[in-house]
C-alpha cells in the first residue's frame, strides 16, 4: 500500500510544480501588427476652407444723403452702369465748403488709383505674354521628350496664374474708372446751379450679381457708407488657412481636391498662391496657432462647380508630395531611439528592435529608406511593455 500512495504523492507534487512553472512563465504580449509594403505614397495637407468670389466690389454712397429703399435682392444680375441705389443729398453737406474739399480730394485719389491700376494691368499683360511664350516652348520640348511632363505641368500652372492675375488687374482698372465717374458726379453737386433736390444715382461698376445688400432700408447715410456687394459668382476661388509648418511645403501649381462640399464627386483645383504673411488664430482647444492663407483656382469642367457658391464650406486636400513606388509602414509603428527612429519587428514570435532611416513622413504612412524589407512585420502602437526579445501574440 506504500507504493501506490507514494506514486499519488509524486504525481500531485509534479502537477503542483508544473502549475507553478506555468503561472510563472512569461505570457506573450498581445500586439497589433502590419507589414512593410511597397505602394504609392501621397503626402497631403488637409484643412477646412471656403469658396469665395474672386473679384468683389463694395458699392458705397459717394455723398451723404437720404438713401431710398433698395428694391434689388441678393442674386439679382447687374450690368455696368445699372442703377443700384438712389441718394437724395442733404442740403447742409452740399453747401459745406469742407465737404466739397473732401470731394475734390476723393476725386484726386481715385485718379491716382486708376493710374496705379493701369500700371498693374501693363505689368500683368507683360507677365501673361511671357508665361504664354514659356508654355509654348516647354510644350514643344516636352513633345520631343527633352523635358519631363512635370515641367510642362508647372509651366501650364504658371500660365494660368498669370492669366488670373491679368483678369484681376483689369477688374481693378474697371472699378477705378467707375470710382472716378462717381467721384466726378459727386463733385458736380457742388457746382453753381446744381439742384440740391436732384437724386444721385449709384451705379454698378461691373457685370455680375448682387452678393449682399448691406443697407436696404431707407435712411440717412454718411459719405462712404457701404451699400451693396457686387461680384461674379462664376469666378470662384478657394481659400484655406493651414498651419505655417504645413504651408512651407505648399507651392503654386500643386494639385488639390475639394471634399465634403455637399456634392459628389470631389472637385479638382490647383494652388494659385501662398500668401507671404501668417496670422494668429486660436484653435478650439484655446491654443494660438500661426496660420497662412492658401488660394486655389477651380480645375475641371465649369458645370461641376455651379452648385458651389460664395462662402460655401469645404474640406481642401492639397497633395504636396507623391511617389508611385515607396517602401512604407504605418507611422504609428515608429518610435524615437537616440537621435534616430526605430520599429519593433516580429521574428519567431519575439519583438526585435530595428533601427530605420525614414524619408517623407505622413499621418497614415511613412517612407522607409533603409532598415526594413518588403513584408517585414512591424508592431504598430507598441505599448510600454513591449521590449527587445519580448514574446508577442498577434491580436
Amino acid at each position: 500500500m506504500k507504493w501506490p500512495f507514494r506514486i499519488v504523492v509524486i504525481l500531485l507534487a509534479a502537477a503542483l510544480l508544473a502549475g507553478v512553472l506555468f503561472a510563472l512563465r512569461t505570457q506573450p504580449i498581445d500586439v497589433d501588427v502590419a507589414r512593410a509594403v511597397r505602394a504609392p505614397l501621397d503626402l497631403k495637407v488637409i484643412d477646412d476652407g471656403r469658396a469665395r468670389v474672386r473679384e468683389r466690389y463694395t458699392v458705397s454712397g459717394p455723398v451723404a444723403g437720404t438713401l431710398a429703399r433698395i428694391d434689388l435682392h441678393e442674386g439679382d444680375v447687374v450690368e455696368p452702369g445699372m442703377v443700384l441705389a438712389r441718394l437724395l443729398p442733404l442740403p447742409s453737406p452740399l453747401l459745406d465748403p469742407r465737404t466739397r474739399q473732401v470731394a475734390v480730394e476723393h476725386l484726386a485719389s481715385t485718379v491716382d488709383t486708376q493710374r496705379q491700376a493701369e500700371a498693374t494691368v501693363t505689368r500683368a499683360e507683360a507677365a501673361d505674354d511671357q508665361a504664354r511664350r514659356d508654355l509654348a516652348r516647354v510644350d514643344a520640348l516636352a513633345k520631343e521628350g527633352s523635358l519631363p511632363p512635370a515641367q510642362l505641368d508647372q509651366a501650364a500652372a504658371d500660365a494660368r496664374i498669370r492669366e488670373a492675375e491679368l483678369a484681376s488687374a483689369r477688374f481693378s482698372e474697371r472699378v477705378a474708372s467707375h470710382e472716378i465717374e462717381q467721384a466726378r458726379a459727386a463733385l458736380e453737386r457742388f457746382s453753381p446751379g446744381a439742384r440740391a433736390s436732384e437724386q444721385f444715382e449709384v451705379t454698378s461698376p461691373v457685370h455680375g450679381q448682387i452678393l449682399h445688400i448691406l443697407r436696404k432700408s431707407e435712411g440717412v447715410v454718411e459719405a462712404g457708407t457701404p451699400l451693396l456687394e457686387v461680384g461674379d459668382p462664376s469666378a470662384l476661388e478657394l481659400v484655406v488657412d493651414v498651419l505655417s509648418q504645413d504651408a512651407v511645403a505648399v507651392r503654386p501649381g500643386m494639385a488639390a481636391r475639394i471634399l465634403h462640399w455637399g456634392g459628389e464627386p470631389a472637385l479638382a483645383a490647383k494652388v494659385r498662391r501662398v500668401e507671404p504673411s501668417a496670422f494668429t488664430e486660436t484653435s478650439a482647444l484655446g491654443v494660438d496657432e500661426q496660420r497662412v492663407n492658401v488660394l486655389l483656382d477651380p480645375a475641371g469642367p465649369t458645370e461641376a462647380w455651379r452648385s458651389l457658391g460664395d462662402g460655401f464650406a469645404a474640406e481642401i486636400e492639397i497633395t504636396v508630395w507623391s511617389k508611385p513606388d515607396v517602401l512604407q509602414v504605418p507611422t504609428s509603428a515608429l518610435f524615437r531611439q537616440d537621435a534616430g527612429w526605430a520599429v519593433f519587428t516580429v521574428t519567431r514570435g519575439r519583438a526585435m528592435t530595428r533601427v530605420v532611416e525614414i524619408g517623407h513622413r505622413g499621418t497614415p504612412q511613412t517612407e522607409i529608406i533603409r532598415g526594413l524589407d518588403v513584408n517585414d512585420i512591424v508592431i504598430i502602437h507598441p505599448a510600454a511593455s513591449v521590449h527587445e526579445g519580448a514574446k508577442v501574440n498577434f491580436r
